[in-house]
């Protein structure tokens, strides 16, 4: 088994405002490129599965198969395995795993799959090498990743063009890269992988309520979540700064012409043999 090559920190942590987010992820609004590919019988592996409610929809797609979820932080599986429990799926389980030293044998899985995962890891190039390693021949493998360099809105706001810099200069001095949606075919292509489809697909919030719930959370992970200490900590921004983003956040969710567009990039590939 590969030696770990974890150095990242995960920006995001696990405050409620980010989980705010990750529990408003479902495979359909998620993972909609790869649906079409699941078969009842399949046996997946859910790469950085968070509070679980894509592992779960995935579990319900593979009624004669078995999902398991793996994430790096033991806190979170607990809310995890309360999201399968809670839907009474029974073909599903969680385990603390790093994705660049996964501990499946080879040619495990039919899918292997990961959601917002590629940006945060120390060395996304080994992660893709160790999912395509447990990954059966003919298998799938699967990663959409933001891209925010990517993301727009209007109207004009020079507080979120703040955040937006001090957002990818946080995440890279964390040792991760928020750029990563336009980076996954090419990090593919390095790990060896051959048969890569590449695409895109986006998530818009617009509508009074969409706006409201994307503009508060990112109001509250500026002021309170690891990413705000991080900031501070790290000497990239003072609480002044960040109180002054979250405003310009709160503003942003306020307009009435307000709209906000999140690129994501995505690969599905196929292991040969």
């Amino acid at each position: 088994m590969p030696k770990a090559q974890e150095t990242a920190v995960y920006t995001h942590g696990h405050h409620e405002s980010v989980l705010r987010s990750h529990t408003w992820r479902t495979a359909a609004n998620s993972a909609a490129y790869l649906l079409g590919s699941l078969k009842p019988h399949m046996r997946i592996l859910d790469i950085g599965c968070g509070p679980g409610t894509i592992t779960a929809d995935l579990a319900a797609l593979v009624p004669d198969g078995h999902v398991t979820g793996v994430d790096r932080a033991p806190e979170i599986l607990d809310r995890a395995r309360a999201t399968a429990a809670d839907r009474g799926l029974t073909n599903v389980d969680f385990a603390v795993g790093d994705v660049h030293a996964l501990d499946f044998p080879d040619d495990t899985f039919c899918v292997v799959h990961a959601h917002q995962v590629l940006q945060h890891v120390g060395d996304p190039v080994q992660a893709l090498r160790e999912m395509t390693r447990v990954t059966r021949p003919g298998g799938l493998i699967a990663a959409r990743d933001a891209d925010y360099a990517a993301m727009t809105w209007y109207p004009a706001s020079p507080g979120l063009d703040d955040w937006l810099e001090l957002y990818r200069r946080v995440a890279r001095a964390n040792g991760g890269e928020p750029d990563a949606g336009r980076r996954l075919k090419a990090w593919a292509l390095r790990a060896g992988i051959g048969d890569i489809t590449a695409t895109s697909s986006t998530w818009t919030f617009a509508t009074p309520q969409e706006r409201e719930w994307w503009s508060g959370l990112w109001a509250d992970r500026t002021l309170a979540s690891a990413y705000a200490r991080q900031a501070t900590e790290g000497g990239h921004a003072t609480e002044e700064q960040l109180r002054a983003m979250a405003r310009a956040w709160r503003e942003w969710g306020k307009a009435a012409d307000g709209w906000f567009g999140v690129l994501h990039g995505e690969i599905l590939c196929r292991k040969e043999g």
